[in-house]
């Protein structure tokens, strides 16, 4: 972790010192989806593994996502829209409310083939996705909102009565007449009203999203977000009727939402973990990209909630030849967490029957083990040998370090062994003639 946020560290000031505008990995692949609810909406998309959806905010676009996106495609597949009359998606007459814009973004995600991710989301985009989580609650594995309000959920109507959020109210032909030529000076007055530092978002960052939103029609579908709030506080208060269950972070800027993101998020789940970046206002992605990028990157790989007695492993009722059996077929193994195949960190349970002896052979991943029952022999060298075995009875601990040979057996009765490892896995025997998936 430490090593990936002095990565991100560098990244960042590099960036900054370049006056770089805010920008996608270059190696993400570019459509344009159709959404049945009548916008066509641009989408960028890239990275391997879990997935997980980013849903941008007011006054910025997808871009504004560059610093997480660059850090999560690493090890997960990341889907970025531009949300309907933002950026390069399209800009219809309406459909601004968010539970339509969810139908949007759901039609995105099975589009490109996806069916549950991750869903990380910021200032409108909160609104987006807590309509997204709501409609399609079994699709949502976790929810991270940061730092705006979820209309019609309490303290809403508090909310409301603060004059710093007049732009709720500003929309309309006058309002469009009034910022056309000016839109630089109309986000001057949202970018500096809601930061806790006067130099974030950069002059840079300021004029390439200004640009996005001064392109015809932009201002009218800007404006249209917040036209909308009054039906999606409607629909919000038939949501709240039914509460989240998934995991929720809750993130405040310090200057900004602060804690108050928890307080309104717990009103419409049941499972809300809170955070507040210290020294940010609302702006985090510019204003503490580092902080903020670790802390997501914690809680979207954070283990799930999950209590197991030896009764509950599910181990198959035949042997299944997979990671951590050796290839040998009589050895039965359950995944408990994360995937051997993938990268990350993985943990499998395997219960090796009585007389079974394992020829030796390598990992090309870093293992650690705990012998839960039974008395394991493990030994380390190119070849089984008797005499290097060492009897390991239950609560051993031993390592397969990567690309160590080692072989074992059983004796009299069966072993459980608790393997963790960092996939993705492999075996592969010294002497090939030994492997027993080849007769199998």
């Amino acid at each position: 972790m430490i090593r990936r946020i002095l990565a991100l560290s560098i990244f960042v000031a590099l960036a900054m010192s370049c006056s770089a505008q805010p920008s996608l990995p270059s190696s993400f692949q570019a459509r344009t989806i159709h959404s049945p609810a009548n916008a066509e909406i641009f989408v960028r998309f890239g990275g391997t593994g879990p997935v997980v959806l980013l849903l941008h905010g007011y006054a910025e676009n997808s871009d504004s996502w560059a610093p997480l996106a660059a850090d999560l495609m690493k090890d997960h597949t990341v889907i970025v829209p531009d949300l309907r009359g933002i950026g390069r998606s399209s800009k219809p007459a309406g459909g601004y409310d968010k539970k339509t814009q969810a139908a949007d973004i759901r039609a995105v995600v099975t589009a490109l083939g996806y069916d549950r991710t991750f869903v990380v989301a910021h200032d409108i985009g909160n609104m987006v996705a807590y309509a997204y989580a709501a409609s399609y609650p079994d699709k949502v594995e976790r929810l991270v909102v940061m730092d705006a309000p979820i209309p019609g959920i309490e303290p809403w109507s508090e909310i409301l009565q603060n004059p710093g959020v007049w732009h709720f109210n500003f929309h309309g032909p006058d309002a469009e007449r009034l910022v056309q030529g000016r839109e630089r000076i109309y986000f001057d007055r949202i970018w500096n009203d809601f930061t806790a530092d006067p130099g974030k978002p950069d002059e840079v960052t300021r004029n390439f999203f200004t640009a996005t939103y001064a392109q015809p029609g932009g201002m009218r579908a800007g404006f249209a977000q917040f036209t909308a709030f009054s039906q999606d506080a409607k629909d919000n208060q038939l949501f709240e009727q039914q509460k989240l269950t998934m995991p929720v972070l809750a993130v405040g800027g310090e200057k900004s939402f602060g804690s108050l993101q928890a307080v309104i998020m717990r009103h419409v789940a049941t499972n809300v973990r809170e955070a507040v970046i210290v020294g940010s206002g609302h702006w985090l992605m510019e204003e503490r990209p580092v902080e903020t990028v670790a802390l997501i990157r914690g809680f979207l790989d954070a283990s799930p909630e999950e209590r197991l007695s030896p009764a509950e492993y599910d181990f198959p009722q035949h042997g299944n030849p997979g990671t951590g059996s050796s290839g040998v077929s009589d050895i039965r193994t359950v995944v408990l967490k994360g995937d051997p195949n993938l990268v990350g960190v993985y943990t499998i349970m395997l219960r090796v029957p009585a007389h079974t002896r394992i020829a030796a052979h390598t990992h090309r991943d870093d293992r650690v083990a705990t012998v839960i029952s039974g008395t394991w022999r493990i030994g380390y060298g190119d070849h089984f040998d008797e005499t290097k075995l060492k009897a390991l009875p239950a609560g051993s601990f031993y390592t397969e370090p990567p690309g160590q040979t080692h072989f074992a057996e059983t004796g009299d009765e069966p072993v459980v062994v608790q393997i963790t490892g960092f996939g993705p896995s492999s075996t592969d025997y010294v002497d090939a003639d030994r492997d027993p998936r080849k007769s199998q």
